[in-house]
């Protein structure tokens, strides 16, 4: 049972929940932006809706890679806090079976508080919701296999993006702005920034394996323009949203500039050399990070200002 406990707990990985929780901590700071409502209840019985498909997609993740034999493929010196998977059936803290069961029960338990918050609190979630659910579990499972035909990094930026910011917003204020559906694009460019920089530790892996994400199909060198054009189309529609909204806030997302330009600096240089190239790894998400708070803050100032 102990190991089961640190298996599933391995997979869970509660430390990257921060990824999902910048989205609709967003969404909800617009929501009370607008409106000056919120409510905490609905908020966090979303938060929890989403964290378990969250699990259950990485558990779907650990199983499918282990199979095609990714996971097995990494070499020592390429595992990174940023890349490798969870590895919790590698390290033997998760059997086949398990993760399997656990991918399961989560998306299960995902989609039951979907249809809670649908019949007793904004039926449309209930569109946004079942998109959601499909591409978590068809990001890896087959038929499907997102992640290995390289579709992986549209569907984590749309589903980070538009999918939870505007899910967020519906459930609060029952109704859904164009301005919602920019403030989600930074979000999405800038999370699927970070799963493409997060895959070059494994590009190696993934060739092997045979998943044929746009790091691998473009090779690390050429990967780096796409980097920067993330980054760049980030920055552009939060400019655009802060033209549209006539709301200068939203250009507190600069105070980022710094750890963007040193990303791209280390990448550039060190592409090719993991140990070296992880600085760019950990700026990537800190921008990310950064943006998020900064646009919530942005939010709250509208409102109060």
């Amino acid at each position: 049972m102990r190991r089961l406990w640190k298996g599933f707990w391995q997979v869970a990985d509660p430390k990257i929940w921060v990824a999902s929780t910048i989205p609709m901590a967003v969404g909800g700071a617009l929501a009370y932006s607008h409106t000056g409502a919120f409510s905490w209840y609905w908020f966090l019985v979303g938060v929890a809706g989403v964290y378990c498909i969250e699990i259950g997609k990485n558990a779907a993740n650990d199983l499918v890679d282990y199979r095609s034999g990714v996971d097995l493929f990494v070499a020592p010196d390429k595992i990174t806090p940023f890349s490798g998977g969870k590895r919790s059936i590698v390290d033997g803290n998760l059997t086949l079976n398990e993760a399997a069961v656990i991918t399961i029960l989560m998306l299960a338990a995902g989609t039951a508080v979907g249809v809670y918050i649908g019949l007793l609190r904004e039926p449309a979630i209930l569109i946004i919701g079942t998109t959601g659910l499909f591409f978590s579990a068809a990001y890896s499972l087959p038929p499907f296999r997102l992640a290995y035909r390289g579709l992986g990094e549209i569907v984590v930026g749309i589903t980070f993006g538009p999918l939870i910011v505007s899910g967020t917003y519906l459930v609060q204020v029952h109704s859904l702005p164009p301005v919602v559906f920019l403030a989600s694009l930074p979000i999405g460019f800038l999370i699927a920034n970070v799963l493409w920089i997060n895959q070059y530790p494994d590009y190696e892996a993934d060739r092997q394996g045979g998943k044929l994400n746009w790091v691998v199909r473009l090779g690390k060198f050429k990967g780096l323009t796409v980097y920067k054009l993330l980054f760049a189309a980030a920055f552009a529609s939060i400019l655009v949203l802060s033209v549209y909204t006539r709301n200068p806030f939203w250009l507190l997302t600069c105070l980022a500039a710094p750890l963007v330009l040193e990303a791209v600096r280390v990448a550039a240089t060190f592409y090719d050399d993991i140990p070296n190239c992880l600085k760019a790894n950990a700026n990537t998400i800190k921008t990310y990070q950064v943006t998020g708070l900064a646009m919530v803050l942005a939010a709250l100032l509208t409102r109060y200002i």
